[in-house]
């Protein structure tokens, strides 16, 4: 038994130095796998007497077990001392601030807060959203909505005109989105009800105006459109928007190419410390223009003005988003200053809704 005894004394002294499991496994297939010591020992069984059989196998039986306690101690062991190393590797400063996930860092813009609040208000009056390409046509740009060519109502507008085509005509960049209800009022046929907000172009630049800005139109065309659903149009919107309990609004008539007779609406506010308060105060604030569609208009667009007839308005994003959350200069707006937008903009689910309030 002497060689019996020798092995497990090398196999349980190389089971005690294994450094970590992998080490200690492979004592254990040397040992006890199908090719290992213990396994031969096992296999010379079968050659010998049964006298003797019974002896020497009870013999390696008992080698056996004693390796798989001892590989079993040990493997215990190193697992702690594993799980010890790791722990200590990757400890946590429970003191540090936490990182700021991106739902924190992210800000949304306040010219797409204000056009999902825009959207979602006339959405809620029964408004469809349409939208054109911002490179547009003279035509309809301008001939359709009642400028006709040469006609000095056209210089209302500083206009980017691309380079005339072989036809002698000239694209430009829309100085209005009205050419997005010209374009509906083509394609479908009363009643329309619309809102048509996108980007819009003029070469202008200062405090409040710049090259490129954001507009949104309304446009009702049916047969009893009039101005009294214009007024509680407008007043509805003025009060989700600016969310106050009341408005008032004042209509002077002006000039527009497309309507007539054409307004400009104010609002009457208060203003205080620099701060501009509405529904309050004595004093008033020009917010937007609207009124009846020119019949030239409904003509031009294939639509009878004896039967049917309609009203628009439009007003500046930019300038309602300055107004409603206290922003001083347009210009900041195109900036793309990260500190600007960190303070003025919103957080990603910060999502406007009527029920929980546009700006919750």
């Amino acid at each position: 038994m002497s060689d019996l005894a020798a092995l497990e004394n090398e196999t349980l002294e190389s089971i005690a130095s294994a450094a970590d499991e992998a080490g200690l496994e492979g004592v254990r297939v040397a040992a006890l796998g199908k090719k290992g010591s213990v396994s031969a020992l096992l296999a010379t069984l079968g050659k010998m007497a049964p006298e003797d059989r019974k002896v020497r196998g009870a013999a390696i039986n008992l080698l056996k077990d004693r390796i798989v306690e001892a590989f079993e101690a040990r493997r215990e062991v190193l697992k702690q001392a594993a799980l010890e190393a790791r722990l200590a590797a990757e400890v946590v400063d429970v003191t540090l601030p936490v990182r700021p996930s991106p739902l924190d860092n992210g800000r949304i813009h306040p010219i797409t807060q204000v056009m999902d609040e825009v959207a979602v208000i006339f959405a809620d009056m029964g408004f469809a959203i349409a939208e054109g390409p911002d490179i547009e046509t003279d035509d309809f740009n301008f001939t359709k909505l009642n400028f006709p060519p040469d006609h000095p109502a056209r210089e209302m507008h500083d206009t980017f005109f691309f380079s005339p085509s072989a036809d002698g005509s000239r694209a430009l960049l829309r100085t209005h989105t009205s050419p997005v209800q010209v374009r509906t009022m083509l394609a479908q046929q009363p009643p329309i009800r619309i809102i048509c907000p996108g980007r819009t172009y003029r070469c202008d630049s200062d405090q409040t105006h710049t090259p490129m800005f954001h507009q949104v139109e309304g446009l009702v065309i049916d047969r009893q459109a009039n101005l009294g659903n214009l007024k509680w149009i407008l007043e509805e919107f003025c009060k989700a928007f600016f969310e106050v309990p009341e408005v008032t609004m004042r209509f002077r008539p002006s000039f527009f190419p497309f309507t007539e007779p054409s307004m400009e609406v104010d609002i009457r506010c208060s203003r205080r410390d620099g701060e501009i308060r509405f529904g309050e105060g004595e004093d008033w604030l020009e917010i937007l223009g609207c009124g009846m569609v020119h019949p030239n208009v409904l003509t031009a667009c294939g639509i009878d003005p004896e039967i049917y007839q309609g009203f628009a308005w439009g007003m500046g994003i930019d300038r309602i988003a300055m107004l409603k959350y206290g922003i001083p200069d347009l210009r900041a707006f195109f900036e793309s200053d990260i500190r600007w937008l960190n303070h003025y903009g919103f957080r990603p689910l910060d999502l406007p809704s009527l029920l929980a309030g546009l700006s919750a």
